[in-house]
């Protein structure tokens, strides 16, 4: 089972803003301190996935749980935007999932140095003295997956969830035929 623990996605709104008005304008949800980092922080409340906000329109949002709840939180800063005369409904040019990270569990003890041997040594690196997972990278798809000796996996860089799964699918029967689990 792979399951989703991070949303990331960006949009763009056709105009710039000033940001201290806009900050002003949307009240208590906006932290703008232009000495800290050039864009309003907003957040809807504490549990919310942080929305960044810049001058020439571009906006991130990070910290979703769920494509569902990146979509949600989409529409929550448009209301709010438009809602308070900042934006229109209009405004919005593009919104998209930039890159999901999930997790899943591949199997339990796998032997590191092995598991690099058998995926290729070209599709992964292994430096444990640099870092306790192996890092893998197959051409066929376009996400990287750490892979723990525990077992456990986080795969990110992909913005497609039927990829992730595919490249999840992929390395069980992997480490099936490898029989390294």
């Amino acid at each position: 089972m792979v399951e989703v623990v991070n949303v990331v996605g960006s949009g763009f709104l056709r105009r710039e803003f000033d940001l201290s008005v806009v900050a002003e304008d949307l009240g208590s949800v906006a932290e703008f301190d232009p000495e800290k980092y050039p864009a309003i922080y907003i957040r809807f409340s504490d549990d919310d996935p942080l929305i960044t906000v810049y001058r020439t329109g571009k906006f991130i949002i990070t910290g979703a749980g769920s494509i569902g709840e990146l979509h949600e939180m989409k529409e929550e800063l448009m209301n709010c935007m438009s809602s308070t005369g900042i934006v229109s409904e209009d405004d919005l040019e593009w919104f998209k999932v930039q890159n999901l990270v999930c997790t899943t569990v591949l199997g339990a003890d796998l032997n590191l140095s092995a598991l690099a041997i058998g995926l290729g040594l070209e599709q992964t690196e292994y430096e444990p003295e640099q870092f306790p997972g192996l890092i893998y990278r197959n051409p066929d798809f376009e996400c990287v997956v750490l892979i723990f000796s525990t077992g456990k996996a986080v795969i990110t860089g992909s913005s497609d969830f039927d990829d992730v799964e595919a490249v999840a699918d992929y390395l069980k029967q992997e480490l099936s035929s490898l029989q390294l689990n």
